[in-house]
């Protein structure tokens, strides 16, 4: 996928870079803000305490700010919940320390807290403690579906969002002294100059793949106009593709948490250069791009076995 920053591609590409790095990291190394040494003395215990995370579902207090960070659990299958010095910040039935950072000079713990599950990931709680000052927390999340990846530099921590086609999100940053606040926007792209000879559904991981491709990303704009962001978030929970018997491939998918209340359908024929797109409505029947009754037999045959309807 290509994304353009609006306000700044140069700057995107940095943050972009920053996310990347951010995820090539394997192992969970919680530097306390005092430790001299970096946390390299401290990598063969990081590496032991998440290896414990597996086994006991537990995790050792950080040394924060002159207090302690903690994550607890009272009931073997309640909530989790983050204190500092006993003072409750934040609960959830997944709550996981990712990080401390520095961010202009202060130390600034990142823990994830999510509902759990593969369907949206967790939300970000920012916890730093201000000169003179208590104990503080924001939390960054995208669309009550988790916080986009972030990207630390020396003067704050960015938060690049996930953008499905016919998205526009903004990019958001946070630091101590400015909070959190939009640093520019983002717009989906598909990659350019590709066509329907590079339709490749044995690349995809989901069909919402098949969006990358410029030609099928027009074909599909001018079919759904603004109900693109809508139709492929219908199809965010996923596998891969099927084929038909004359060669178009296609896939159903649903909605995060909604999944048999809303359902979508998408169908690509690379050598007509044509899409087929739908979604159950309210009343159980599915609204389609273009009318089910122009579909060619076989692609209707796959949406009346995927969405278990016969229109």
């Amino acid at each position: 996928m290509t994304r353009s920053l609006l306000a700044s591609a140069c700057a995107l590409a940095w943050i972009l870079m920053l996310v990347v790095g951010a995820h090539a990291q394997t192992d969970m190394v919680l530097v306390p803000a005092d430790d001299p040494s970096g946390g390299a003395a401290d990598q063969d215990a990081s590496r032991t305490a998440n290896a414990a995370l597996t086994d006991n579902d537990s995790q050792a207090p950080i040394p924060f700010e002159g207090g302690q960070l903690t994550i607890t659990q009272q009931e073997e299958y309640g909530e989790k919940v983050l204190a500092y010095d006993g003072k409750q910040l934040a609960s959830n039935y997944d709550v996981f320390f990712d990080r401390i950072v520095k961010i202009g000079g202060v130390n600034a713990a990142l823990v994830d807290v999510g509902d759990g599950g593969n369907q949206c990931g967790p939300a970000k709680v920012i916890v730093w403690k201000p000169e003179g000052g208590t104990i503080q927390t924001t939390t960054v999340e995208q669309d009550e579906c988790g916080a986009p990846p972030a990207a630390v530099s020396d003067n704050a921590i960015y938060f690049v969002p996930y953008l499905l086609p016919g998205d526009s999100k903004p990019a958001l940053q946070w630091s101590p002294t400015g909070g959190l606040s939009t640093s520019g926007s983002l717009t989906y792209t598909p990659e350019p100059g590709t066509d329907w000879k590079d339709v490749d559904p044995s690349k995809y991981d989901n069909v919402i793949d098949a969006f990358h491709n410029e030609a099928v990303y027009k074909e599909a704009e001018k079919l759904l106009g603004k109900e693109m962001s809508d139709m492929a978030t219908s199809l965010l929970v996923g596998g891969g593709t099927e084929k038909t018997a004359s060669g178009a491939f296609y896939a159903s998918g649903c909605v995060p948490h909604d999944c048999g209340g809303n359902d979508g359908f998408m169908a690509v024929d690379p050598v007509k250069h044509a899409l087929y797109f739908a979604r159950r409505g309210d009343n159980g029947e599915p609204q389609a791009w273009p009318a089910v009754k122009t579909w060619p037999a076989d692609i209707k045959e796959a949406l009346d076995k995927a969405l278990g309807s016969g229109n």
